[in-house]
């Protein structure tokens, strides 16, 4: 077990990896995607639901729910980001913390999300402990994660995002579903993350590139969702026996 002082280093290396790097271009979110138009439709976010995003970064989903009425919270450990997300929605709330200790009441929300971004935090059970705490009893838990048995991961074409060098777990669905449910939540649904059918997605870089991009968005319309990039997970709250 990693001790106090080794964990705020680590921390700290993430701070400034997000702040420096990662977020360094980032700018305030001004249209709604329709990757996240589509996924709070899915998720039939209502006006009045308090809805948490953990590890926010500029708030693209935020906003989004946002727009269907929630009120939105959200915190994440990047400076930057955080102020992107004030900029984009000054009458929401905006934190710069931890997702290992989330500065909220118990029983608080009625959605907790973190999308693509739980495998990079230093203490992935203290996280998912602290969603499940500020959660209300019949609370949604929205989880996007990254598969190990990504087919183009295991082909060997795909080492990771950048923030590996910080750290990044990959798990097999499997291994994720047991992290969940060993964890005190019950999952409901799985599903595929298809947010790289989109033109801005597909047309980066050169010709060859977006040709390699829209090969590869097209094969995972048709792959099974165990060769799936990333997985959501949609969870509630074990109910007691």
């Amino acid at each position: 077990m990693p001790t106090e002082n080794a964990m705020k280093k680590k921390l700290d290396a993430s701070k400034a990896f997000y702040d420096t790097s990662y977020h360094q271009d980032s700018t305030p979110p001004r249209i709604i995607s329709k990757h996240y138009q589509n996924l709070a439709k899915r998720l039939a976010v209502y006006p009045g639901e308090k809805v948490l995003d953990v590890a926010c970064g500029t708030g693209e989903w935020l906003l989004a729910a946002q727009h269907r009425g929630a009120i939105v919270k959200g915190i994440d450990l990047s400076e930057k980001a955080i102020g992107a997300c004030r900029e984009a929605m000054p009458e929401a709330e905006f934190m710069v913390g931890k997702a290992e200790v989330l500065p909220f009441p118990d029983q608080t929300f009625d959605l907790i999300t973190c999308l693509g971004a739980l495998e990079h935090f230093i203490d992935m059970d203290a996280a998912i402990a602290e969603m499940i705490r500020v959660g209300k009893p019949n609370a949604r838990y929205v989880i996007l994660v990254p598969n190990a048995d990504f087919l183009t991961r295991r082909l060997g074409f795909f080492q990771g995002t950048n923030q590996a060098m910080i750290k990044e777990e990959v798990l097999s669905l499997e291994a994720w579903r047991e992290l969940f449910e060993r964890s005190g939540l019950t999952v409901n649904q799985c599903w595929a993350d298809l947010h790289v059918l989109s033109k801005d997605w597909i047309m980066r870089g050169s010709w060859l590139q977006s040709l390699i991009r829209l090969t590869q968005a097209l094969m995972l319309l048709v792959w099974p969702l165990r060769w799936q990039y990333q997985v959501y997970y949609l969870c509630s709250k074990h109910t007691p026996l």
